[in-house]
């Protein structure tokens, strides 16, 4: 029979941020001695850990990684970009990465309980990261992507080191043509959806409350035209068009002519290569995008500090 409670695993979190899991494990290597654990726990380096994933992380590094006709890409964040050049922190990033292609359906939570090559789990491994690298980490995001024949082509803007960067591309396209071919024309494409910043494979697949938001703020400005409400209703819809059309990547204009659709890129080129080629799905992880960041007044953090 254990010689601790549930209660004494909660208070030993609470006194020291460690997780559940490694709390119990300190009390029972202790015989339910809560100090003895604290000590323990503090020994590994795991006693602050929790604490650090309050602070915000919004620096870190997209990983990619392809294997065969299958690619995904992953974010992984931490607090400082000086940690992103750390090269324990790239070589985990680079090792989720590899072993998130054996995960399905971009399940983050899933990643984190596969197996880590170098022992444990990948979030076993990130909490041991936090604990030695001493800075907040966390295992944002993923997503893959896969073809029946063809390529999935990766591509890293801003890269820190192979495979890792600021900004992770993958570009899947589906067709029997040469592997050279594709590859090429992957390659062009990447490099346009990391500049251009599509939000969507086409129209249809735009977010819903994203085009009502636009829809709103076209109707607004309509209505400050003062023209006939038929007429402000033209000048919405066209609004919203022209949206779409140039957040949906099929649609918007190819950023090395600026006039040539993507669609038509790959129509031409699927027809130069005597193959059909159909640019089934793409990924574009910007670092950092969407969370919020914490200002902080350093002058304020240096004069608390000495208050005491």
């Amino acid at each position: 029979m254990a010689a601790f409670t549930a209660a004494d695993v909660k208070a030993l979190r609470e006194k020291t941020g460690a997780g559940m899991m490694d709390a119990k494990k300190a009390l029972e290597e202790t015989g339910g001695d809560i100090e003895a654990a604290v000590d323990a726990l503090r020994a590994k380096g795991l006693a602050t850990a929790q604490k650090k994933s309050s602070r915000t992380a919004a620096e870190g590094l997209v990983g990619v990684a392809v294997e065969g006709t299958r690619g995904v890409a992953v974010e992984v964040n931490s607090e400082t970009d000086f940690v992103a050049k750390n090269d324990k922190f790239q070589d985990f990033v680079r090792k989720t990465t590899e072993v998130a292609l054996g995960v399905e359906g971009d399940d983050i939570e899933a990643l984190k309980a596969t197996a880590y090559p170098d022992g444990g789990t990948v979030a076993e491994k990130l909490t041991d990261n936090v604990a030695t690298i001493g800075e907040n980490q966390q295992l944002r995001r993923m997503k893959t992507v896969s073809v029946g024949s063809g390529v999935v082509v990766p591509y890293v803007h801003n890269a820190a080191a192979p495979n890792l960067g600021k900004i992770g591309v993958l570009v899947a396209l589906e067709s029997e043509a040469d592997a050279g071919t594709l590859e090429a024309l992957g390659k062009q494409l990447a490099m346009h959806i990391a500049a251009a910043f599509p939000q969507a494979l086409d129209a249809d697949g735009l977010d819903a409350d994203v085009i009502e938001r636009e829809r709103k703020i076209a109707a607004e400005k309509a209505s400050e035209s003062g023209k006939p409400a038929e007429v402000q209703a033209k000048m919405v819809e066209g609004a919203v068009k022209k949206f779409a059309k140039e957040n949906a990547l099929l649609s918007q204009l190819f950023v090395m002519d600026n006039k040539t659709p993507i669609a038509d890129v790959v129509a031409k080129a699927g027809k130069d290569a005597g193959s059909e080629i159909v640019l089934k799905d793409y990924v574009r992880f910007q670092l950092g995008e969407g969370i919020e960041k914490e200002e902080s007044d350093f002058a304020a953090e240096v004069a608390a500090a000495v208050a005491g």
